[in-house]
């Protein structure tokens, strides 16, 4: 017996508006990452938009601008990893491959 081709073609559509939902929904959520204990943090979307940097005054010394960037950076890579971790979380119920989610 042979799959309904009309029935795979509605799960196919219905599981594109899921994930085109869940983009959308990403590109609304705030993740942040931080660094030096708070002393740089980072805000983007889940989406990896980037939409804020603060960084608390004791973290600049302009004899050591290299640890700044240092902060600056991991807390980059913070929200980065935050976000991927987002967007796996919020595609595990689909039931995809690894690697076809966001």
């Amino acid at each position: 017996m042979q799959p309904d081709m009309n029935q795979m073609m509605q799960q196919a559509k219905k599981m594109q508006q899921q994930i085109l939902k869940m983009q959308e929904d990403l590109a609304k959520t705030p993740v942040e990452g931080s660094a030096g204990g708070g002393a740089v943090t980072v805000t983007c979307t889940g989406a990896m938009e980037f939409t804020a940097i603060k960084i608390k005054p004791e973290a600049v010394d302009p004899s050591d601008i290299d640890t700044l960037e240092d902060l600056v950076l991991t807390a980059i890579q913070d929200a980065t990893k935050k976000a991927h971790e987002k967007a796996q979380s919020m595609t595990s119920g689909l039931g995809l491959p690894p690697g076809l989610g966001f």
